[in-house]
């Protein structure tokens, strides 16, 4: 008997799907079960959609934090997102006290850690080079190895100083002592350049913040093409993030990318308690439907929040409708309806198609934002 026997779900491919949970794996996945003996059965009707469980991998979600916090659930399962990545929030000095408050979290909750061991308790954490200590990070992730995914460095002006690139260099020095950790790269204000800090990644990384509006962004401001840097990056296989935010998400910069053929390979918010309250970030699903409007499909921008996000962090158990796989499921409508998008630079955009979560499982716990008996 199963656990749990969803059916009669749609896929955003157009397929009719079953999914059988057993033991809070994904025992069981087809057009139709036969055996629909199970201690609960969620009956979709035909009328919502079924996709792996949403990840977020870039958030911050530490609440001891003084600029960046949240609740991981107020971002997390009330979001339809099962699984969250904190980018960096917290260094060497805080992260073990992080990771024990993350653990009364419904929402799979885990972390990269800031090569500053401070972590973002003030903007500038990379400006002095002593908070860089290679030995303390690499301590933390051979403690936490399970939480603990990947790397974070921030390089833009504000929070490097006068160090440039440098801090970057280190990061890459870490990766490579640390059996090729991924690395998530934020850019953003100039110096480093942004051919300097693209010319160090490979396709071990992450860039976050792709399609941001900034003149040190992938755009040309002058010729409105796309950097021949950026393009170098994106043909070596360096993994294009779109970390929407307060200030790094530009609809003109997705729309000239998309124009040029450039797709992102994974979809985050860069939420934190601030622009989920007040915009322009609000949730995943919102960040889903500018990608949207933009013009990427329903099918990239699914892959982009499941098993595309699950790869660029080596979560090898989520991200994917298989059997094997942890039960971790997005249960989601896509009506007809009239919504302004604003991006963050203050432009808009309308979509008359919304997405919508109804329903989070995490590890075949079922959590219904809209009771499942209203379909």
């Amino acid at each position: 008997m199963f656990d749990i026997l969803i059916k009669n779900a749609k896929t955003v491919d157009g397929n009719n799907l079953c999914v059988a949970i057993k033991q809070g794996k994904i025992v069981a996945v087809a057009p139709s079960i036969q055996n629909e003996k199970a201690e609960k059965i969620v009956d979709l009707k035909s009328k919502r959609f079924i996709s792996a469980g949403w990840i977020d991998n870039h958030v911050h979600c530490d609440n001891d934090m003084p600029i960046y916090y949240d609740s991981p659930d107020e971002i997390g399962i009330k979001k339809g997102v099962t699984t969250i990545i904190d980018a960096g929030s917290t260094g060497a000095d805080t992260i073990q006290e992080f990771y024990q408050h993350t653990r009364s979290a419904k929402t799979n909750v885990y972390a990269l850690i800031n090569i500053s061991k401070t972590g973002i308790i003030a903007q500038n954490e990379l400006a002095n080079m002593k908070n860089i200590q290679k030995e303390l990070v690499k301590q933390c992730v051979e403690a936490l190895p399970h939480f603990i995914l990947g790397l974070k460095a921030r390089m833009s002006k504000t929070v490097v100083g006068d160090n440039n690139y440098i801090p970057l260099e280190i990061a890459k020095e870490l990766q490579a002592e640390l059996h090729d950790l991924p690395i998530m790269v934020h850019i953003g204000s100039n110096p480093p350049e942004l051919n300097e800090v693209l010319e160090r990644l490979d396709k071990r990384d992450v860039l976050t913040h792709c399609f941001n509006g900034k003149e040190n962004g992938i755009i040309n401001q002058t010729t409105k093409t796309i950097k021949e840097c950026a393009w170098d990056a994106y043909k070596r296989g360096v993994r294009f993030d779109i970390g929407h935010g307060t200030d790094s998400f530009n609809f003109k910069t997705a729309s000239l990318a998309k124009k040029a053929g450039m797709t992102p390979f994974s979809l985050s918010t860069d939420i934190y308690y601030k622009n989920r309250e007040s915009g322009p970030v609000f949730d995943l699903a919102t960040t889903m439907e500018k990608l949207r409007v933009v013009g990427y499909s329903l099918e990239e921008i699914m892959l982009m929040v499941t098993e595309h996000a699950a790869d660029n962090f080596h979560l090898k158990n989520k991200g994917r409708l298989e059997v094997g796989y942890d039960a971790d499921i997005t249960i989601f409508d896509i009506v007809k309806g009239t919504k302004e998008l604003v991006d963050s630079n203050g432009n808009k955009e309308v979509t008359r198609e919304l997405i919508i979560p109804t329903c989070t499982i995490v590890g075949g716990e079922i959590y219904e934002n809209e009771p499942i008996s209203k379909i």
